[in-house]
C-alpha cells in the first residue's frame, strides 16, 4: 500500500511509477530498458514493507533519474516539488 500526503491509502501500481518516469524523460535518449529497470530497483527498495510513503517513492524516483538524465531529473523534480523558479 502506498500512503499518501494526505493520510489515503492506495494500492501499489508499478505503472504509476512507470508513467512518471517516461513522462520525465520525454524527447530525451532514454530507453524503455533503461526506465523499466530504473521501476525494478525502485520495487526492490520498497519490496519487503506493508506500506510505503507516497514521498518516499518519489525521492526514490528523483534518485533514479538524477543518475539517468539530469534534464529528466529537473522535470521531475519541478513538478514533484512544485517549484515556480528555479532561482
Amino acid at each position: 500500500m502506498v500512503v499518501k500526503k494526505d493520510g489515503r491509502r492506495e494500492p501499489y501500481i508499478r505503472e504509476k511509477i512507470r508513467s512518471g518516469l517516461i513522462k520525465a524523460c520525454e524527447k530525451r535518449h532514454v530507453s524503455l530498458e533503461t526506465i523499466d529497470q530504473a521501476v525494478d530497483r525502485i520495487e526492490k527498495a520498497v519490496r519487503d514493507t506493508d506500506e510505503v510513503s507516497s514521498k518516499e517513492i518519489g525521492e526514490r524516483v528523483m534518485t533514479e533519474l538524477r543518475n539517468i538524465d539530469k534534464i529528466a531529473y529537473i522535470r521531475f523534480a519541478s513538478v514533484y516539488r512544485e517549484f515556480d523558479d528555479l532561482t
